[in-house]
Order: C-alpha cells, then structure tokens, then sequence
C-alpha cells in the first residue's frame, strides 16, 4: 500500500497521473526553519519528518510518500531566504513584489518510508523558476482571489489568470508540489515499478513537454 502523506490536492493531482493506487493520510509537523538551514536541507528534513509522523500513527505495513515544497530566493548579500506560506494579504503582496522579474529557486524535498523495514529513501529536486514583471492590478487581483494563501511563495504556476512564470525550462510538476520524474527514480530505488511514463503524463495533462526526464530518469539529474 502507498500511502500520501499530505492533504495537497495538487500532489494528489499528480501522483494520480502515475497510476498507482493510494490513500491519503497526513499529520500536521513544525515547518519552522532551523537557524542557518540551507533550503535543499530544510525540504528534506521536513519531508523525512512527514514521513516519519505518519508511519508512527499508521497501523499496518506500507510505503509512507512525503513531500515539501518550498520558495527560496537570494538576498543582496547572497543569502538565501525560504518564503512559505503567506499568512495574510499582506505577506502574499511581499512575497509577489519579492519575486516579481526576479528568478528564484522552487524546491521539493520527497521522502518515502516502509513502514515494516523503517527503510528510508530521500531525494531533492530544484528549479530556477523566473517570474515575469507583472503589473501592480494582477498582483492585486491575484491576491483578491484567494489563490495564493495555500501557496509557498505566495503563487501557483498552474494559475492561468494570473500565469506569474514565464520562459521556464525546468521541472513543472516539481513548482507545482511532486516532481514526477524524481518521483519514479525514488519509487524505483524501493522496488516499485512505474508503468506509464511521467513524461508524457506530464506532457498530456499540464500541457508541458519535459527536456529533463531522461536525465532524471537515468539518475544525471539533482
């Protein structure tokens, strides 16, 4: 049994393109960044803690998939700062006129865990994601609805209304919330056989067509 430990409809969107059966069952963790945490580290961690979270409440063998999402972006000094979930109006507009015709970094971490063997397996995908430079009126009328609060970064690239990301080469799936390609490569490390290719589920249903996957797949690929 795989078991998806998030409430995210949008990783459950995309895991539902592999064709693998699941269920759903998560728990809520501290997302707190520890002091100095390098954002690769930071998603990882948190994945590894979802994973971990979940398996001690769940009865029965089974394969935990955890997965977190975050935003980083370099300050003038180089420093990296991790932007989550805005809270309120406010932040959302801080974190849009911080990203607004820069490029950033979106960053996944996965984990997944077998409840029986406690065996772990971990992986960390990272995009350079550039924003276009967008109005003040979209950014106002993007927050007005709503869409941004469940949002690390405060956007989602999928939003066709708003459509914050342009000339993007990178991994689609992975800004959306589970990079499916390094998804498969870690499903592969534990034994369980992908039969449809991410790709082209990828090309099919975001309308993306992918250049990575094959260097993901073939394990040449971060």
């Amino acid at each position: 049994m795989l078991v998806l430990a998030s409430n995210s409809p949008r990783r459950r969107e995309l895991l539902t393109l592999l064709g693998l059966p699941f269920t759903v069952y998560s728990v809520a963790i501290d997302e707190t960044p520890l002091p100095e945490e390098p954002p690769a580290a930071y998603v990882e961690r948190l994945a590894r803690h979802k994973a971990e979270q979940t398996a001690a409440r769940w009865q029965g063998e089974a394969f935990i998939l955890a997965a977190d999402t975050t935003v980083a972006i370099q300050d003038s000094k180089g420093k990296w700062e991790i932007l989550g979930k805005p809270q309120d109006a406010q932040e959302a507009e801080r974190m849009l006129r911080r990203l607004r015709g820069c490029t950033h970094q979106v960053l996944t971490g996965l984990a997944l865990l077998h409840t029986s063997t406690a065996q772990q397996w971990s992986d960390v995908c990272v995009s350079e994601v550039p924003v276009r430079n967008f109005s003040d009126a979209e950014m106002y009328a993007y927050i007005a609805s709503g869409d941004p609060f469940d949002k690390a970064g405060a956007y989602a690239i999928q939003h066709v209304g708003f459509h914050p990301v342009e000339n993007f080469s990178g991994c689609f799936a992975n800004v959306m919330g589970l990079p499916l390609c390094h998804l498969v490569r870690l499903l592969e490390q534990a034994g369980i056989k992908i039969g449809k290719d991410p790709a082209l589920q990828c090309l099919d249903t975001l309308n993306y067509p992918c250049s990575l996957a094959t260097r993901i797949l073939e394990d040449q690929e971060g």
